[in-house]
């Protein structure tokens, strides 16, 4: 059977090129006509490429607007939310910005939010992903080492952004980037000279010009580099970096800045009033640095904030408010089972005491929450019952007895 193409009908004896398609054939002259129609109607750019699909923010959602969405999700860290919002805000403003001859360019404002674990840094960042009309990805720091070392380098970090964009390079550029656990890569000793740190300070190296703004050769598929790889080159001027960690013993730093300079009774009188109970509501950028963060990347992160510790009252919140509250996850856990599931009160009590023991936060609280309800899920769904009451004596027994199953283990 000859071919022909399905678009001007002549045989692959009458032309040079005849392309295979699944049920078709084009030849090489119909393929150019496509082409030229293609950049016509806009569809390719002047340079063959494709244009971007990426939707344009129609609507600016204001600080507080994005604020009261955080507040249906993450109960307290009012502070961490307005900087949060400031800065998301002022970056959609960056990117709207008209092209003027003033010579006033609006430099972008990245964040470090500092709290213990447990307080609500990554889940601020998923929560405002929700918001947003820009791609958004959350990265872990601790995979990354220097280029030529077994781990991450610090560029695949833009290639989950490219891959959350769909490959869309402009939407990509103008993206935000969530990088979690950034204390994992402080320097491990004071003296930067004494031994290759290739997780550490190599790191925070590494990430300066991407912080800052460049061209970065970005492998599409992520993973390491090698010479026969074809790159994307995706410049970071208008991509957000929001960084959280939490800076375990940043405390004793800064007790020690506090302390520092006592003299004379109204100095005395001052340290009286320091909150010994929060003291990462005082943070600054001396203590980043004194934990193990270079000067030039604290110089990048602008923005510091930190997050309260969550108190007794918080935790109690957390349990039943939030539109996914972890009580409500376990109510519709049993509903979608058909059974009616509650929880007594003095139950909720009981396991915010526990949390507060524990000193976990919200995450120590999903574990308490786990441990008691852990045999009610496994037994429950194969009983013909309709309601399931958690009381405070069922609540302590199961906890009780996963402690000592723990204990045993041990």
């Amino acid at each position: 059977m000859r071919k022909v193409c399905s678009f001007c009908g002549r045989t692959d004896k009458e032309v040079k090129l005849l392309i295979t398609g699944i049920s078709g054939y084009i030849c090489e002259d119909c393929a150019v006509q496509a082409y030229q129609i293609a950049k016509e109607t806009g569809v390719l750019d002047k340079k063959g490429k494709k244009t971007s699909s990426a939707p344009k923010i129609k609507k600016v959602p204001k600080p507080r607007e994005i604020k009261a969405f955080l507040d249906q999700y993450v109960i307290g860290q009012d502070d961490a939310k307005r900087y949060l919002a400031v800065s998301v805000y002022n970056h959609y403003k960056r990117l709207q910005q008209p092209s003027t001859d003033d010579g006033v360019e609006i430099e972008k404002s990245n964040i470090i939010m500092v709290g213990s674990t447990g307080t609500g840094k990554t889940l601020l960042a998923r929560t405002i992903a929700k918001l947003l009309d820009v791609p958004f990805t959350i990265v872990d720091a601790t995979v990354f080492t220097e280029a030529g070392y077994v781990g991450e380098d610090v560029e695949s970090i833009l290639s989950r952004l490219l891959q959350v964009a769909d490959y869309d390079q402009e939407a990509a550029e103008r993206g935000i980037v969530f990088i979690d656990e950034i204390d994992k890569i402080a320097r491990k000793s004071d003296n930067p000279s004494i031994t290759r740190d290739v997780s550490g300070e190599g790191v925070q190296q590494s990430l300066l010009k991407l912080l800052e703004g460049t061209v970065v050769n970005v492998p599409p598929q992520g993973g390491r580099k090698h010479p026969d790889q074809e790159y994307i080159h995706l410049d970071t001027r208008n991509i957000l970096f929001i960084c959280g960690g939490a800076f375990d013993g940043i405390e004793r730093k800064i007790a020690q800045r506090m302390n520092t300079h006592v003299v004379g009774y109204n100095s005395i009188q001052n340290v009286r009033n320091i909150d010994k109970e929060d003291l990462m509501k005082y943070i600054q950028p001396q203590d980043l640095k004194s934990f193990g963060l270079i000067p030039e990347i604290i110089g990048r992160l602008p923005v510091l904030t930190h997050l309260n510790p969550l108190d007794r009252q918080a935790l109690r919140n957390i349990l039943t408010e939030p539109k996914n509250s972890i009580v409500k996850q376990y109510v519709k856990l049993f509903e979608m089972d058909g059974i009616t599931l509650t929880f007594d009160d003095d139950v909720l009590d009981f396991m915010v005491d526990k949390a507060v023991e524990y000193k976990l936060g919200a995450r120590g609280l999903r574990s308490i929450v786990e441990n008691v309800m852990i045999d009610a899920m496994y037994e429950v769904p194969s009983k013909r019952v309709k309601t399931f009451k958690v009381t405070l004596d069922y609540a302590k027994e199961q906890l009780e007895k996963s402690m000592l199953k723990h204990r045993n283990s041990a």
